[in-house]
């Protein structure tokens, strides 16, 4: 297809992160079957088709259907099939039952997929006096649809997990030799700083305002904590010792039988896990992945340390370059040698809250973020399964302290 470049070069650029965003998606879908694409093994996660047909409502929605009053839908009932949870956008199907809607079949939202693109690729060339609204509107999807990349590897890993064959997403690959890091700890000067976006380029409003915060001095881990260092945990019964946990942490690792992260299994003497890349030995040396904010609070008390704040950590990656394992590189696995940056993202003990000044943008696309500060934890530093694309040190994600199907690891930290 001869996609036109928009004159404007601010407007150029947007339409090429569509066009880079929306290939991926693609490419990520490339290796999946019909019947992959409708697993849902729990609420939590949702079908790859779900995915797809969901990622373009949103540009269909908050832009196709607001600026263009002709635009026609292929069809209208898509938009309860596929909205989320924007209560303001109109009704939606159930959460838990996406993996029931069989029709549209997957050629459909393909289909689905390319008539919005098409609209959308004409509305971006038209030259309007709102296009700097609408350039702004796709970013915003663009970065969404990052979100959902990395949420369809991991919902696609939870639901392939259920399957006796173990099936593979990826061939398995030899990894990159990587040296792994040995432990220290870099001392960082307490002090009153500035937290959250500041500057040009794209953020969410929960990266925002900016505001000062003191910070005591601290020293952080060089590296996330690895599966070595779990399984000596592990080994001196860690699961089992109620006072290294919370309260809430302990009793649902009692009723879940928690002994080890997910995925995991022992075979022969040794540790395995269920990967992107099937099954796989645990290597020993590569950061620990799916573990629950309440694991990681319970190893870091083991391990004489805490968890850092999310302000400890953005005061880390400042001055940072940003280079790590990320999606973009392929392994899908965390790797050794991992720095600050990509392969698990880090939990911290800040409560997902707004920051001071906040306020939601009106209407159904504020829903986007500020309904969700309560009840769940800050992680930064993105993951194996993060577009690199969407990082940044103000970067922040968040989920429940009992979740562990995301690229979930920790690396500790210490009062100075």
């Amino acid at each position: 297809m001869n996609v036109q470049t928009p004159v404007n070069p601010d407007v150029a650029k947007i339409a090429n992160l569509f066009e880079r965003t929306r290939g991926r998606t693609t490419r990520l879908v490339a290796p999946l079957t019909a019947e992959d694409m409708m697993l849902q093994s729990m609420q939590d996660a949702s079908p790859a088709k779900w995915h797809l047909a969901h990622t373009t409502w949103f540009f269909e929605e908050f832009i196709l259907r607001k600026r263009l009053p002709d635009y026609q839908s292929p069809d209208d009932r898509f938009a309860v099939l596929f909205n989320s949870y924007y209560v303001q956008a109109g009704p939606r199907h159930a959460r838990d039952k996406r993996g029931l809607i069989s029709r549209p079949d997957l050629e459909a939202v393909r289909s689905y997929r390319l008539h919005v693109e098409d609209a959308l690729r004409a509305l971006l060339e038209t030259g309007r006096d709102d296009t700097p609204e609408i350039a702004d509107l796709v970013e915003l999807g663009c970065h969404h649809e990052m979100q959902h990349q990395e949420l369809l590897v991991t919902d696609l890993l939870h639901g392939l997990s259920y399957n006796p064959l173990l099936p593979a997403y990826l061939e398995p690959a030899t990894p990159p030799k990587r040296r792994p890091a040995e432990l220290h700890f870099e001392r960082f000067d307490g002090g009153l700083h500035s937290f959250g976006f500041d500057g040009g380029g794209f953020h969410f409003d929960c990266e925002g305002p900016r505001h000062q915060a003191f910070v005591a001095p601290f020293a952080l881990a060089n590296r996330p904590v690895t599966n070595r260092e779990w399984i000596a945990f592990m080994e001196d019964g860690g699961y089992d010792s109620a006072p290294l946990w919370l309260m809430d942490g302990f009793a649902r690792a009692q009723r879940d039988d928690w002994q080890h992260p997910l995925y995991w299994w022992q075979q022969d003497g040794a540790w395995w896990s269920f990967t992107l890349r099937g099954a796989q030995p645990v290597d020993l040396d590569a950061p620990v992945v799916h573990v629950s904010y309440y694991e990681a609070d319970a190893f870091a008390r083991w391990a004489g340390a805490r968890l850092p704040t999310e302000h400890e950590l953005e005061l880390a990656a400042q001055d940072t370059p940003i280079t790590g394992n990320f999606l973009d590189d392929g392994h899908l696995m965390p790797l050794p040698g991992a720095g600050l940056w990509g392969d698990v993202w880090n939990w911290t003990q800040s409560a997902y809250a707004a920051y001071p000044g906040f306020k939601p943008a009106e209407g159904a696309i504020g829903e986007y973020n500020g309904k969700f500060m309560v009840n769940q934890f800050v992680l930064r530093g993105g993951s194996c399964a993060t577009p690199v694309e969407q990082m940044r040190p103000t970067y922040r994600t968040f989920f429940y302290p009992h979740q562990r199907w995301q690229m979930l690891g920790l690396r500790l930290a210490k009062d100075v």
